[in-house]
């Protein structure tokens, strides 16, 4: 279907509920798939360009990366990167799009204007993630089989430095203001904490078993860990640098992201094709969505109240919306 006329459908019926609504009272709805994109094969990793016009998706079955235009669903571009690419992020300016290139311990390096291929980094061992910093001058690659990770100064587009971090680091994540990374080591169960000002490990929080992705809430107070072997998320207090809840999710708890305004968090299941949905506030989860064949990463987009969810198993992205 077309995007564009979806949202616009979406739009009249909240108008209508709220034409219905007693004054003053909130309007929500579930969650619900809105649509489905065809990509390319075995699709792992999501990211928004800044203003949303744009979404990049990882095929690591076919070494490429889909664009796709925001606002019809069409797939516009489709490049050819490195061996197995795993996971995508895009420039806080939108310039630059780096690929993790599992297979051939490189990062792709597209410029987002032309859609071509720029430059090849050399990285560490079985690079599974990558994430820049909010300011842009950095670029963090969780390297999977080395217990590392690469720092790319991205004005140079070289590795400057390599960080000793746990067993199997899988995911990085930024905090908001920069000042931390947070990496999930998946054979240690636990994350370790980077200090950006001096590149090393600060501090190792103990979290579930077999974490795989995390992520910190827009305020920054917050961080949701998936532990894949124990089908629970755990939330870390970044002030205090423990956890203060652990949420039982499904089975197989993959990725986690936040909403824009923080106050729901999208979970994957790849082993029973559903998201979870939970309340930031309470802490509980409060819907399970279907999507496609085997769900791995999910993002929300910067610009609308709609989260993509790559299916690895069928070549497809789930568009929710919430």
């Amino acid at each position: 279907m077309n995007l564009t006329i979806g949202r616009a459908a979406l739009s009249l019926a909240t108008a209508a509920l709220m034409l219905v609504a007693p004054l003053g009272a909130p309007v929500s709805a579930d969650p619900l798939v809105e649509d489905t994109l065809i990509v390319g094969a075995i699709p792992v990793s999501v990211a928004f360009s800044p203003n949303g016009g744009k979404a990049y998706v990882a095929n690591a079955g076919n070494a490429t990366v889909s664009v796709i235009l925001v606002s019809t669903g069409d797939v516009t571009d489709t490049i050819n990167v490195g061996a197995t690419p795993y996971s995508v992020a895009v420039s806080p300016d939108g310039g630059k799009v780096y690929v993790a290139n599992y297979a051939d311990n490189t990062v792709s390096v597209i410029e987002a204007s032309t859609g071509d291929v720029t430059d090849t980094i050399n990285v560490g061992n079985a690079p599974y993630s990558v994430a820049f910093s909010p300011n842009g001058k950095k670029a963090y690659v969780a390297n999977s089989d080395d217990d590392t990770v690469s720092v790319i100064t991205v004005a140079t587009g070289r590795v400057t430095r390599r960080i000793r971090v746990g067993d199997s680091p899988y995911s990085v994540a930024f905090s908001p203001n920069g000042k931390k990374a947070y990496v999930t080591n998946y054979m240690d169960n636990n994350v370790s904490v980077i200090t950006v000002a001096k590149s090393k490990v600060t501090r190792r929080i103990r979290v579930g078993g077999g974490p795989r992705s995390v992520s910190f809430s827009p305020d920054g107070k917050k961080a949701y860990v998936t532990n894949r072997n124990e089908g629970t998320v755990s939330v870390i207090s970044v002030a205090k640098g423990k956890v203060s809840d652990t949420i039982d999710v499904d089975f197989s708890p993959e990725s986690v992201a936040f909403s824009r305004d923080g106050s729901c968090a999208f979970v994957t299941h790849s082993n029973d094709n559903t998201v979870s949905a939970i309340q930031v506030s309470s802490g509980t989860v409060t819907d399970s969505i279907t999507v496609g064949n085997e769900p791995y990463w999910v993002a929300f987009s910067p610009a609308d109240n709609f989260a993509y969810v790559t299916n690895s198993d069928d070549s497809s992205v789930s568009l929710i919306t919430y």
